[in-house]
């Protein structure tokens, strides 16, 4: 059995003419919160954006704390060692240096490269910006001048191609939908390559970008043929923009793919993956996967309907609205649900690029553990690293997760008394899990895989084993 699944559910069947369903669960897994971010003077609040990993050593931003504007934090991956490095200064509001970054951080030698969705030059439209990994040589690559002539507000990481630097905007152009820029590490050579036009491009990017060779491919959040965002591709020179895919229109508050991509994709081969904030089957957003060439839109998930619990808090078993992009290990995506989830403060997911197997590692408790997972992870080993923007204790955290001994959901084993029969059933999407069975519980027990393989009725995985007299337990077991 893998272990870095194990979780299951164990299945008395007790064949005295009674079928029993009592789920039990053993759990690994490996949660980790190495920062309470206080949002002090001293320290970050609000992260929203992913960290990016030098050695052992996590780097980040934090939209508050500091002196009031947000700033760049380190971290080791144990957990020690915390400070923030470098403060936006945000007085005033057009601070020469940017004010609340958004997005996150690249790495090149020993400088960092990030946004600042705010302050800059008089417009507030935000920086790039370059540093030290000390916090010292901090340089203004550019200051946006927001609408007509120029882009505003970049909310997420910048992609670095030899030396130069790639990225988006959320505002400005002159349609005021965001453009598409490129500038030196220098700060030489600013470049608008696209200015998006609603209808027909997409408008409103809020993720960066990946490249593939000479071509470039983002998300729009709005915009496109249905208003509700698109894929592009574009050559890294300007020319060239696609529309890979349109987003289509919502009909009573859902539709099939998905409406408003906030992330980055991820490039696997000639396929995209990504994630969309709301839409799909029940308007809580979508995993979704396109080829480059526009053809073969699949929708992987969508996350299901929430429910209110006592508190008022809108709680589901997958989560719900994902705002941040996806990496992969192996053939699994892994990424995060801004809320949802068992405590209704989001989750982290896996899915497999097939869309089979969607599990959920991890379900945010929202206090010490953190709540609202508004960025993307990033995978050292076995072990993500991610942070999050709230907490009932906090102004955000930073965490780990340990995915050597990670707790995979199992799906849910049902049993019936079917005459002589008994009849197991599992949802078909469940394609790691194997159906077992064992005469006993406990350290003794020997647990061999069902002589009987599943047929599919009615949309589920179902086994019809005849009773023997014989008490038996059931699990399923990856």
């Amino acid at each position: 059995m893998n272990t870095r699944t194990i979780h299951w559910f164990l299945v008395p069947a007790l064949f005295a003419g009674l079928g029993l369903l009592l789920p039990g669960r053993v759990t690994a897994q490996t949660f980790t919160t190495l920062h309470f971010c206080t949002g002090a003077t001293d320290d970050a609040g609000n992260p929203q954006a992913g960290l990016i990993l030098s050695g052992t050593t996590l780097y980040g931003t934090a939209t508050a704390g500091g002196v009031g504007a947000g700033g760049l934090f380190v971290i080791s991956t144990d957990g020690t060692g915390f400070r923030m490095f470098y403060d936006f200064s945000g007085a005033p509001i057009s601070g020469s240096d940017g004010a609340n970054p958004l997005g996150g951080l690249i790495l090149s030698g020993n400088t960092l490269y990030g946004t600042a969705n705010g302050g800059g030059s008089s417009a507030d439209a935000g920086t790039v910006f370059a540093v030290n990994t000390n916090g010292t040589g901090f340089i203004v690559l550019h200051a946006f001048a927001g609408y007509p002539n120029d882009g505003g507000h970049p909310s997420d990481r910048l992609i670095l191609s030899g030396n130069t630097l790639y990225g988006t905007t959320y505002r400005g152009g002159s349609l005021r939908a965001g453009t598409v820029f490129k500038v030196n590490t220098d700060g030489t050579d600013y470049t608008i390559l696209h200015i998006l036009a609603s209808s027909s491009d997409g408008s409103n990017p809020r993720a960066g970008l990946i490249l593939s060779g000479s071509t470039l491919y983002g998300t729009t959040t709005s915009g496109g043929s249905a208003n509700n965002g698109t894929v592009f591709a574009m050559n890294t020179n300007g020319t060239g923009f696609t529309v890979v895919h349109n987003f289509t229109a919502l009909s009573n508050s859902t539709n099939s793919d998905g409406v408003g991509p906030q992330a980055d994709l991820v490039l696997v081969g000639n396929t995209l993956y990504g994630t969309a904030i709301i839409g799909g089957s029940s308007s809580n957003g979508t995993v979704f996967a396109v080829n480059t060439n526009g053809t073969g839109f699949t929708t992987l998930h969508s996350f299901t309907a929430v429910s209110t619990n006592s508190s008022g808090v809108y709680t589901n078993g997958d989560g719900a609205n994902p705002q941040a992009g996806l990496i992969l290990w192996s053939n699994t995506l892994y990424g995060t649900a801004s809320v949802g989830g068992s405590s209704g403060n989001g989750t982290v997911f896996a899915i497999n690029t097939n869309g089979t197997g969607f599990t959920i590692p991890h379900s945010f408790n929202g206090g010490g553990g953190g709540a609202d997972p508004y960025a993307g992870l990033i995978l050292s080993g076995d072990t993500l690293y991610g942070t999050t923007a709230g907490s009932s204790t906090a102004n955000g955290t930073v965490f780990s997760l340990s995915l050597g001994s990670v707790s995979v959901s199992a799906p849910q084993l049902a049993i019936i008394l079917s005459k002589a029969n008994v009849i197991l059933t599992w949802p078909t999407n469940a394609a790691w899990f194997t159906l077992q069975s064992a005469t006993e519980l406990g350290s003794s027990a020997v647990w061999t895989t069902n002589s009987l393989g599943p047929v599919v009725v009615n949309g589920q995985n179902a086994v019809t084993n005849p009773i023997s007299g014989t008490k038996q337990f059931f699990r399923l077991s990856r």
